[in-house]
């Protein structure tokens, strides 16, 4: 099996249940989740208050159209709302993320009357026809061309070239706060700052994907609240149902009242609904952002003390860190799962991606550490 089978393909681990951070094989092989989920479990694994959620839910009832008001429904907007910068009024929800930013594109065009969507190099939105053609990399997208158009490219961090694309005929920017599967990429102080007032000038929305960074992961509820910036639309999913097949968009009031009609046959159904509800309330009142912010922070000190001299460097947010490797991620991630039982995730060729649950604790980022300063050392 080479590097890129373990990471596209078919993995040679058969995990049949989890638990907190870690995830199970049939033979009870213990495996540290620090990227299987792809941040879709900030809870963990099965975390009970999600588990009794779901399961009352589905006893009561499992579906019925949006149309419909259920009580599931409304509290799962509530909380997901209430979660999100002030400002952000209306949300809805979908299936996934790449729906979610999907809407979000679609929302932006018809409330400004425009076209035009600027986007930023080695940014990923998701695979269908709309998300796609604002994501970056050509392997994503060359065998579904042509694609939407209008979408326009600048160099993700640098404020000259955005204040320079964005103008009186575009829609939307669309940024991720850090970028996740184009390398864990923090932007400069003060970019998305310039990102809002860039927009604000035009009347354009600023779109940002919170897909990945979103749910407390980078040490506040939404990784936007680190700079202290409100978009006009904010996109998540991946952890907000803990697991369950989830997105959602929370948007300004001049987006809602403006974006032309937009619905889905399975949006915000009662259990996944339910899902919602219990995991953005956990998280809040728990507050697992302060406790991914201190764990961020122990796990690249940690880190920079054991293999600072191995790496290039050590970035991110919270609990969204990444490794730039002087080797490649594909084989680093393959290393760790098949000869220490910890899971981690590549982020283009030589970023390796770390995405634990936030309910770690230094143990588990100990762990983590030891793990890595092994595979970094090996020569094999």
């Amino acid at each position: 099996m080479s590097d890129l089978d373990f990471v596209s393909g078919s993995k040679p681990i058969a995990l049949e249940r989890g638990e907190g951070p870690f995830l199970y094989t049939a033979d009870g092989t213990e495996y540290l989740d620090a990227g299987a989920s792809f941040a879709c479990t900030p809870l963990g694994h099965c975390h009970p208050d999600v588990v009794e959620a779901v399961q009352e839910q589905v006893g009561e009832l499992t579906f019925v159209d949006s149309s419909f008001p259920v009580q599931a429904r409304e509290d799962a907007y509530a909380a997901f709302v209430a979660s999100t910068p002030d400002g952000l009024e209306s949300a809805w929800f979908c299936n996934s993320g790449t729906e979610a930013n999907e809407a979000a594109l679609k929302f932006a065009r018809s409330a400004t009357g425009e076209s035009k969507i600027v986007a930023a190099t080695r940014s990923f939105h998701g695979r269908t026809m709309g998300s796609l053609a604002a994501t970056w990399k050509d392997k994503y997208k060359k065998p579904y061309e042509p694609l939407i158009g209008d979408v326009e490219f600048v160099p993700y961090g640098d404020a000259d070239e955005l204040a320079d694309a964005v103008d009186d005929e575009t829609a939307a920017v669309i940024l991720e706060p850090i970028q996740g599967e184009g390398g864990i990429n923090v932007p400069p102080a003060g970019y998305l700052e310039t990102a809002r007032d860039l927009t604000d000038e035009v009347g354009a929305a600023l779109v940002l994907d919170e897909v990945q960074t979103g749910m407390g992961r980078t040490g506040s509820m939404w990784a936007c609240q680190n700079a202290g910036v409100t978009p006009d639309v904010l996109t998540t999913a991946k952890g907000l149902g803990n697991g369950l097949p989830v997105g959602g968009v929370a948007v300004q009031e001049w987006i809602a009242d403006g974006a032309a009609s937009h619905n889905s046959t399975f949006s915000g159904g009662p259990v996944v609904a339910a899902a919602v509800h219990a995991t953005v309330s956990t998280l809040v009142e728990e507050e697992y952002h302060a406790h991914a912010a201190a764990m961020g922070d122990y796990l690249r000190t940690e880190l920079e003390a054991a293999v600072g001299d191995e790496i290039r460097e050590v970035r991110g947010e919270g609990l969204l860190v990444g490794l730039e490797l002087k080797r490649g991620a594909n084989r680093a991630a393959r290393d760790l799962a098949m000869n220490h039982q910890v899971l981690a995730l590549p982020a283009g060729r030589t970023v390796l991606r770390l995405l634990p649950p936030l309910v770690i604790d230094e143990s588990h980022a100990d762990r983590l550490v030891t793990a890595l300063e092994a595979v970094l050392a090996s020569t094999d």
